[in-house]
């Protein structure tokens, strides 16, 4: 059975830093991109990050490039979102979802999302 369980979440002051992680199981994990998704309250999903198998190439949204970093560690089954100099429109249900693999992460808005952890809540608030 495949599980996506995220941690890490919690609240934080505007300028903060967070780091969430998502370990993987029941699956191959290193065979799979990987994307961070986060939903605010009253809105839609959002993108927010993708890294291919190997970790080697990375995309953010634009409204966290610079500020976000994604990273992952295929031995450990485990992908991790770093977060740094928060607002407080990160504000966020955050989840992890596992590719589908019928498309590439650098082109996310084509690209299937087939399995989703159930997130981490994220407050960035004074």
């Amino acid at each position: 059975e495949v599980q996506l369980v995220e941690s890490g979440g919690g609240m934080v002051q505007p300028g903060g830093s967070l780091r969430l992680s998502c370990a993987a199981s029941g699956f191959t994990f290193s065979s799979y991109d990987m994307s961070w998704v986060r939903q605010a309250p009253g809105k839609g999903p959002e993108w927010v990050s993708g890294i291919n198998t190997g970790g080697g190439s990375t995309y953010y949204a634009d409204s966290v490039k610079g500020r976000f970093t994604i990273s992952r560690d295929n031995a450990k089954n485990t992908v991790y979102l770093q977060m740094n100099s928060l607002k407080p429109e990160d504000t966020a249900l955050y989840y992890c979802a596992r590719n589908d693999g019928g498309g590439t992460i650098a082109t996310p808005e084509e690209y299937g999302m087939d399995y989703w952890g159930k997130g981490t809540l994220v407050t960035v608030s004074s």
